[in-house]
């Protein structure tokens, strides 16, 4: 079985190769007054899940562990929706996009499972 150090572990590694993918996914576009600032907040949105994990795993708190957590989630969310865009402007590269758009989602859900046994956990 798999221990809470290993787990957390695994995931640092995937949010970090998530927004490491989707570097390489934007250097790869060719920029355009369309696609300019969605390129730049994919970009953020997609290197803030691994940050905000990062953080997360240093926190001083449970409640600050949560929060982090929470903010990983919106991020993962906020990717997704950029990844969509991206794909309406890059109709090239929908291979690429589909599997982060999944990687997004998992993330999504993982987030969402912590957050929700931490809430339950606190309240009582």
């Amino acid at each position: 079985m798999e221990d809470k150090f290993s787990r957390s572990k695994k995931l640092e590694e995937r949010t970090a190769s998530f927004g490491i993918n989707i570097i390489n996914l934007c250097k790869s576009i060719k920029i355009t007054p369309i696609n300019s600032s969605i390129v730049n907040q994919m970009i953020r949105a997609a290197t803030s899940v691994g940050a905000n994990y990062m953080e997360a795993n240093g926190a001083s708190s449970r409640k600050d562990f949560r929060n982090k957590i929470y903010i990983c989630k919106k991020e993962a969310q906020e990717s997704k929706h950029w990844l969509k865009m991206l794909s309406q402007t890059n109709s090239d590269k929908t291979d690429k996009i589909d599997l982060l758009s999944q990687e997004a989602q998992e993330f999504c859900l993982i987030f969402t499972k912590i957050t929700g046994t931490l809430n339950e956990k606190m309240s009582k």
